[in-house]
C-alpha cells in the first residue's frame, strides 16, 4: 500500500532530499521552465492512454487528470493551466498513466532517452535508481483495457492568451473553479485542486455596493385651472336679416295690387272725359 505524501514526508525525513518532499511543492508562488506558451497548445490523444500530448511543440508536454504535465531537466512539473508557473512534482508521485507514454510522444526527448524502444516508456527505475524501483514496482505493468476515460480538457482557457492570461495563482484558482468541474483521481491532482480552493477562499471577494436610493421626483403643485368666462352667443342670423321672407313678400304683392289699383282709376278718368 502505498503511503500518503504528508506520512511520507515524515517517516522518510532522514532519506535522500527528493524523498522528503511533498507530492506536489507548494511552498513556492511556482516556477518558470522555459515554457512559453502565447496562446492554448493543440493537444492530441496518446492512443489507448487517458494522456494528451502536445506534438507542435518543442517540449515534453502533457495533460492527464485535469493537469498540464512537463518533463523538463529530469523532474515532472504539473499546472492547472496551460503557461504555469508551474510546481514541482516528487517523482515518487508521479501519475502511472504519465509514466507509462511511450518515448516517441516525448518531442523533445532528453538524450539518455536514445536506444530505448520508441513504442515503450521510458526506463524510470534505471534512470532514478533501485529505492524508485523499489516503491513504485508494477507501475509498467496494467490492463490497457482497464484505462480510464481520459479528463475534459479545459477548452475555456482558449480565450486567455497573450495579456489576458492570469498569472497570479489566486486568479488561476478562482477562474478554473467557475469554468472546470472536472474532480481527479490521482493523489497530486487532488492535492493541486484542493490548494486551488484554499486559494479561492483566501481571497476577498469584492462586497456589492447596494444602489444608493433614487431621490423621489417632486412633482410641483399646479394652480387650480380657472375656467374660461362663458363667451356671448352670437345672435341668430334671423335676426340680423330682420323680416321674414313671407313678410317681404306679402310687401311687394301689397305694392303690387296697389299699382294695380291706381292704373284702373285713371281708365275710369279718362272714360268719363
Amino acid at each position: 500500500m502505498r503511503l500518503r505524501p504528508i506520512a511520507a514526508s515524515i517517516l522518510l525525513a532522514c532519506a535522500t532530499p527528493a524523498m522528503a518532499q511533498l507530492s506536489i511543492n507548494f511552498n513556492s508562488p511556482g516556477v518558470r521552465i522555459g515554457v512559453n506558451l502565447p496562446v492554448y497548445p493543440t493537444l492530441q490523444r496518446v492512443p489507448g492512454y487517458p494522456v494528451y500530448y502536445a506534438p507542435s511543440l518543442d517540449t515534453n508536454y502533457f495533460f492527464y487528470d485535469g493537469l498540464y504535465w512537463v518533463y523538463d531537466g529530469d523532474n515532472w512539473y504539473a499546472s492547472s493551466w496551460y503557461n504555469g508557473p508551474w510546481h514541482l512534482v516528487d517523482r515518487f508521485y508521479v501519475p502511472d498513466y504519465i509514466l507509462r507514454v511511450p518515448v516517441r510522444y516525448y518531442r523533445h526527448a532528453p538524450a539518455y532517452f536514445r536506444g530505448w524502444s520508441a513504442s515503450a516508456p521510458p526506463r524510470w527505475g534505471e534512470r532514478w535508481g533501485a529505492s524508485w524501483e523499489q516503491r513504485r514496482g508494477g507501475w509498467d505493468r496494467w490492463n490497457r483495457g482497464s484505462a480510464p476515460a481520459p479528463a475534459p480538457l479545459p477548452s475555456y482557457q482558449r480565450q486567455y492568451s497573450g495579456n489576458r492570461y492570469p498569472q497570479q495563482v489566486p486568479q488561476q484558482a478562482t477562474i478554473n473553479s467557475r469554468n472546470y468541474r472536472y474532480q481527479p483521481q490521482e493523489t497530486v491532482a487532488r492535492e493541486h485542486y484542493q490548494y486551488q480552493r484554499t486559494q479561492v477562499q483566501a481571497t476577498p471577494q469584492p462586497q456589492r455596493q447596494e444602489a444608493a436610493p433614487q431621490p423621489q421626483r417632486q412633482v410641483a403643485a399646479q394652480p387650480p385651472r380657472q375656467q374660461a368666462a362663458p363667451q356671448p352667443q352670437p345672435q341668430r342670423q334671423q335676426e340680423q336679416r330682420g323680416p321674414a321672407r313671407g313678410e317681404e313678400r306679402g310687401q311687394s304683392r301689397g305694392e303690387e295690387r296697389g299699382k294695380g289699383d291706381q292704373g284702373k282709376g285713371h281708365e275710369k278718368d279718362k272714360q268719363e272725359r
